[in-house]
């Protein structure tokens, strides 16, 4: 891949509330998509609070290309009915790697996005220095959904040069 900036490991860690999608519950998985890159994590049967706690891989070539993910009820002989969806803009985090800041204390917030009509957060995300990296925690309210929300962290992987 040229152009190559970094690599960004997704964590996916656990839905909320999730939308019913089957008779009593919903088998959930997450899609994620940046440009032409799509991963996925398993599938949780019967759960409409799954742990995933899943780490993916994204390169990183334009800050500007949002990462969107999508939760879907995974089924056996029909399509899989979509449970909603949020969008990731990792230039907040970005600004905060360009800092250079080096040996700061763990657990110094560094920055805070709140949110928005123009984020997908259903709370205050806070960039923050993490034994030596930087790293942001946040919960994503899903849109085009009764409810639901997922839990992820973002953390930049260096590329050795």
């Amino acid at each position: 891949m040229e152009n190559l900036l970094g690599l960004l490991r997704l964590r996916v860690r656990r839905g909320i509330n999730l939308a019913v999608r089957d008779a009593r519950s919903s088998d959930p998985y997450v899609a994620v998509t940046m440009g032409e890159q799509k991963l996925k994590t398993r599938v949780v049967k019967d759960n409409c609070n799954p742990e995933w706690n899943e780490e993916l891989t994204l390169s990183i070539a334009d800050t500007d290309v949002p990462i969107n993910l999508v939760v879907y009820d995974s089924d056996t002989f029909t399509l899989d009915d979509k449970m909603g969806d949020a969008e990731i803009d990792i230039k907040p985090y970005v600004e905060c790697l360009k800092m250079g800041l080096e040996n700061l204390p763990t657990g110094t917030v560094i920055s805070r996005v709140q949110p928005s009509r123009t984020n997908c957060l259903s709370d205050e995300s806070c960039c923050v220095w993490d034994n030596g990296k930087i790293r942001q925690d946040m919960l994503l309210r899903l849109r085009n959904v009764e409810c639901g929300e997922v839990e992820v962290q973002i953390e930049w992987i260096n590329i050795p040069v």
